[in-house]
């Protein structure tokens, strides 16, 4: 066999191999799109906000974030979380001025049923103490999530210097049982309830409408929390030698106002 012929082979074996590749790699994409499609379905199903609801509270998460930036100092650490129409505010901020002008402003916004304002007034915290706080809500998730009898979908996890709070629309029962897990969490300084409680009977409709069962609820994809690296702060001891951390339920809720018109 000629060298020229020897060389036209390999670059066809080259040019074949490469293809072959990037198909693979196409379908797998393609697969990949369809299952996030899926479970993004599922998320929808088993949430127990209506879909609308769901839609709106991204909106008012959007707007809030959008105009607290542009009205407090540069100083100010503020986030929002929003659950059903109630917005939590956690965060540091310079003073009593920038906390109630953040509240002012949520209340501001259309259809804000209720405002838990947690912010705190001090200095904005580190880098080292916001990924640790996001390493604590992927710790918490992933325990509601082997938790039996209730779903990780139902509860909305935000973590915050330490402490966490838990937001959802759940029974009396699946508060008391998610935040008794997320206080055995090693780190978790505090749990605060922040929850919107619903009778048994409203739960159990819930789970019957849903189209998917709730066992099959992931965490929100829509935050990063995977990957985070913990800082020395956070305790490495078994779950089983872990002290519980003190749960409360939050002392600052506030009335919002759903009938504002948005500045």
């Amino acid at each position: 066999m000629s060298v020229f012929r020897v060389k036209k082979t390999l670059v066809r074996t080259v040019l074949v191999v490469s293809f072959a590749a990037g198909l693979s790699a196409t379908l797998q994409g393609c697969f990949l799109a369809v299952a996030g499609a899926a479970g993004g379905s599922a998320l929808v199903a088993t949430d127990r906000r209506t879909l609308g609801a769901q839609t709106e509270d991204r909106e008012l998460q959007v707007k809030a974030l959008s105009q607290i930036s542009q009205n407090l100092p540069d100083a100010a650490h503020v986030n929002v979380a929003v659950f059903n129409r109630r917005v939590l505010l956690t965060g540091e901020v310079p003073g009593d001025v920038s906390k109630q002008r953040a509240e002012t402003i949520v209340r501001g916004l259309n259809n804000v049923n209720t405002i838990v304002n947690e912010l705190t007034i001090a200095p904005a915290s580190s880098f080292s103490s916001r990924t640790n706080d996001t390493y604590l809500e992927t710790r918490v998730k992933t325990a509601l999530i082997a938790e039996k009898n209730i779903s990780a979908n139902n509860f909305k996890v935000v973590a915050e210097r330490g402490s966490v709070y838990l937001m959802g629309l759940v029974t009396m029962d699946e508060g008391n049982r998610g935040a008794d897990v997320a206080s055995r969490v090693p780190g978790v300084a505090q749990v605060v309830k922040v929850f919107q409680y619903i009778q048994p009977q409203e739960a159990a409709a819930a789970a019957t409408a849903a189209s998917t069962p709730v066992t099959t609820a992931q965490p929100d994809a829509a935050e990063p929390t995977v990957g985070a690296i913990p800082d020395s702060s956070v305790s490495s001891r078994p779950l089983d030698q872990q002290s519980p951390a003190p749960v409360s339920n939050s002392n600052s809720v506030h009335p919002g106002n759903p009938k504002a018109t948005s500045p």
